[in-house]
């Protein structure tokens, strides 16, 4: 495990922090790519999604302080570095982006097709920060790639280093469903779809989620939630009346 690209004294410059930066950065550079493919302007696009991430962040941290004001007043630059995306902070930033893409005039399903490989290549990248800073433990295994966790060294299913390669691959497939249908919905349907069915299932390969006070978790984790509404909302679009799907892959 790489926690730390460097650790010197004070100075820390974690691994997950710079690939998700990468990860980031490349999915902007990959969206002037799509955009051009469905015929979108790229430099909207390239601001669209800017303004999406900035989104995701500032809502993030601002729900995040309103919840602990007080911690924040005592410790605020602890607390701002603490992850804090949740379902709320996503479904406002799905709002702002929302909002942002009718003032400015993008179609909202080519814009979307357009972010699907963006956002899988995005997947890819903090999967490997996951992977690299020996988070998000898997289940103890046998299997020979199974990684060895210290201090006993128990072996664990790499889920992050499954996901890492699932998210690659998906990535590239739908650059190539996007080439062959840029004006369809199979972009953003088979993204979702997959995405969903892929992170419900390496859940049964994931140490339980840890918090099950909560009635809705004990059926089923957060993660399994999300990923079945991304199943739910992708069979939805499929069901719109209309000519916004075209079945062809």
């Amino acid at each position: 495990m790489h926690p730390y690209l460097i650790h010197s004294g004070h100075l820390l410059l974690p691994t997950f922090g710079v690939l998700a930066a990468l990860g980031l950065m490349a999915a902007l550079t990959l969206s002037l790519r799509t955009a051009t493919i469905v015929g979108l302007n790229p430099d909207k696009l390239w601001n669209a999604g800017l303004f999406t991430l900035l989104s995701a962040f500032v809502l993030s941290r601002l729900l995040l302080i309103a919840a602990n004001l007080h911690n924040f007043l005592t410790y605020p630059i602890l607390l701002l570095t603490v992850p804090s995306l949740t379902s709320t902070g996503i479904f406002l930033t799905l709002l702002a982006t929302l909002i942002y893409l009718r003032l400015h005039h993008l179609p909202i399903l080519d814009t979307l097709n357009a972010w699907s490989p963006c956002a899988t290549l995005i997947w890819a990248f903090l999967a490997l920060g996951h992977f690299a800073e020996g988070s998000d433990a898997g289940l103890p295994t046998t299997l020979p790639w199974a990684l060895a966790i210290p201090p006993d060294h128990t072996r664990l299913h790499p889920i992050a280093l499954y996901a890492a390669i699932a998210a690659a691959l998906l990535t590239l497939f739908l650059l190539h469903q996007l080439k062959h249908h840029p004006h369809s919905a199979n972009t953003l349907v088979t993204a979702l779809a997959t995405a969903g069915t892929i992170q419900f299932l390496l859940t049964f390969f994931r140490q339980p989620y840890p918090y099950t006070s909560s009635t809705l978790y004990t059926t089923l984790d957060p993660i399994q939630w999300i990923a079945l509404g991304m199943i739910v909302v992708a069979a939805v679009i499929v069901l719109l009346p209309g000519k916004l799907v075209t079945h062809a892959v």
